[in-house]
């Protein structure tokens, strides 16, 4: 079990991933998004998400390189993700778009380049551009996001490499069990975005209760049955004590009722968009 925010998981190609990074959804870019990264790193956070259509990403480089300098640390230390937006789909489109991402960025490479969303009849020849860019030795690793069992099957099928990824809206109202149970059997590692609910778990009776009895924020109870699920979680912030304190849950464990209790909050209901019914 992780005991701490640099404890990482090992994907099936053999890179590390941390269990927790920080997600840039919606941070405005410029001094926001950079304080945010810079705070991050600051604090032990050596995973940051962004991804194209956040419009962030020259100012997630700029917290990059503002956090490694005061943090004393390499940018080797940093596990960094983007994604390629759906109107980028298509192989040679998707090979410009990772090096439209890099530049704005002001990286070298990515640890993990992720389709965004699984745009019908696009994503195959995305993915074939994908795992040129990682065999070529130009990305760490490759993934997908918001893809449901069916997507990836279809994506192995066609793929000479599985998905080492699947990036998806998991919280304790969409636990996505059988998604999760797919995963875990093809050696895919699943990573929640919005593991929060955007906040709308926070005045939830039974998790008020379970974070009582810990002396923990709901928050941090959330975040720690993602961990205890196998799941890696990047939840958003951009105020410094709700950075800090997302990332202090590693000195307690939630009990197998805790879970179950935790798990039975499930009504598959989500905040996001549903990709088998996203209007791209």
């Amino acid at each position: 079990m992780p005991n701490n925010l640099q404890a990482t998981t090992t994907l099936h190609n053999g890179v590390k991933m941390p269990w927790v990074g920080l997600g840039v959804y919606k941070v405005k870019e410029g001094s926001e998004v950079v304080a945010a990264v810079k705070t991050a790193i600051k604090q032990g956070y050596r995973s940051i998400d962004t991804a194209a259509i956040y419009k962030n990403e020259e100012g997630v480089g700029e917290g990059i390189r503002e956090g490694i300098k005061e943090a004393g640390i390499s940018r080797e230390d940093l596990f960094i993700t983007s994604k390629v937006w759906n109107e980028d789909f298509g192989y040679e489109a998707t090979i410009e778009a990772y090096e439209t991402s890099l530049k704005k960025l002001g990286l070298h490479y990515l640890d993990l380049y992720l389709i965004h969303w699984p745009v019908e009849g696009k994503y195959l020849d995305t993915w074939k551009a994908l795992e040129t860019l990682y065999i070529e030795n130009r990305v760490k690793s490759i993934g997908v996001s918001n893809f449901q069992i069916h997507h990836l099957e279809d994506v192995m099928k066609y793929a000479k490499i599985i998905p080492m990824v699947n990036q998806v809206e998991f919280h304790p109202k969409l636990s996505q069990v059988e998604l999760l149970s797919y995963c875990k059997l093809h050696n895919i590692q699943l990573e929640a975005w919005s593991p929060l609910m955007q906040g709308q778990l926070l005045e939830d009776p039974k998790l008020i209760e379970i974070a009582k009895s810990h002396n923990k924020s709901v928050a941090q109870v959330i975040l720690r049955w993602d961990i205890q699920n196998g799941v890696v979680t990047i939840p958003k912030s951009i105020q410094n004590h709700r950075i800090i304190e997302n990332s202090s849950i590693f000195d307690f464990t939630l009990s197998s009722d805790e879970l179950k209790q935790i798990a039975a909050l499930n009504d598959n209901k989500r905040v996001g968009p549903d990709p088998d019914n996203f209007d791209f």
